[in-house]
């Protein structure tokens, strides 16, 4: 059943169930990536069927963050069918949580080398050109001003590492109210200034437009203060950290400010859903649709 271009497919996706081969292949304007888990109910558990679901939902893009988790061969497993599909896979994360980058001890360092190789090992199977990383929590015997160096010093090391393989690093702003108490980075404007003081163009930032109106609002201003460093944009409503139209973000006008901007990268779909089961998956495909510029 032939839906493409149809104004009436995402009713018709909304009221379909998996065994209807469900499909809505018009293209999305911007590339929204949504998880290899984000429709398992559909599309089941193994991650290539989901790139074939997610494929012919319209997506563009999908991104897996725990990537670096998987076997070398179901990473390029991953890579080759999401080429074949035309998907462009967003990053993946190198699982830096338990790393202190607050710190100049030799121990973190060792540790933030080991996880740069293991990325560059990522890249060469996939092609992935950009990793995410945390920066860990805060040393409360150390003064936050000597935090801030380390973990410049200790990033401008990562970059030395990843650059000649083109590897973006991302560092992740996250909020401290509800999610991630006691972590270093938090705002925009902070990644901002540690990426203009490690000064190396591998050293950019994530834009978690959840996390972020959460720990400052003013969205699109802070977008368009920190575009140059912006490597990726993660999406999530607030409140419930679910799918756009289900809470207080105006995600028409967020995506409209992003379409005009030219904004051609990935947008990871960093969310859980509002409604269960199958149809609280089809509902996330039918919010995208309704939010998605014309």
């Amino acid at each position: 059943m032939a839906l493409a271009g149809l104004g009436s497919s995402v009713d018709v996706v909304a009221q379909a169930t998996a065994s209807q081969n469900i499909s809505n292949k018009a293209r999305f304007t911007l590339k929204y990536a949504p998880t290899l888990e984000m429709f398992k109910e559909n599309a089941g558990k193994d991650p290539v069927d989901n790139l074939k679901f997610i494929a012919d939902q319209g997506f563009r893009a999908a991104y897996d963050l725990g990537m670096i988790t998987r076997s070398p061969e179901e990473q390029e497993k991953i890579a080759n069918e999401a080429q074949r599909l035309g998907l462009e896979l967003g990053q993946f994360s190198l699982k830096t949580w338990d790393i202190p980058f607050v710190s100049d001890k030799s121990e973190a360092a060792k540790l933030i080398k080991e996880k740069m190789l293991a990325g560059l090992e990522i890249q060469k199977r996939t092609g992935i050109n950009k990793a995410l990383i945390v920066l860990g929590y805060c040393d409360p015997k150390l003064h936050i001003e000597k935090q801030t160096a380390n973990v410049i010093e200790n990033l401008r090391m990562c970059c030395e590492i990843v650059e000649k393989n083109g590897i973006e690093l991302l560092m992740e702003p996250l909020n401290t109210l509800v999610n991630h108490p006691g972590v270093f980075l938090m705002r925009t404007t902070q990644a901002k200034m540690i990426c203009v003081a490690v000064d190396h163009p591998n050293c950019k930032m994530v834009d978690d437009l959840y996390h972020q109106q959460v720990t400052e609002g003013n969205l699109i201003s802070n977008m368009e203060t920190c575009w140059d460093y912006i490597g990726s944009i993660h999406i999530g409503d607030n409140p419930g950290r679910n799918e756009p139209t289900t809470g207080e973000i105006n995600y028409k006008n967020i995506f409209q400010y992003l379409y005009d901007r030219k904004y051609n990268e990935v947008l990871s779909c960093e969310h859980g859903q509002s409604k269960p089961g199958k149809e609280g998956e089809l509902a996330i495909i039918k919010a995208y649709r309704a939010v998605d510029p014309a």
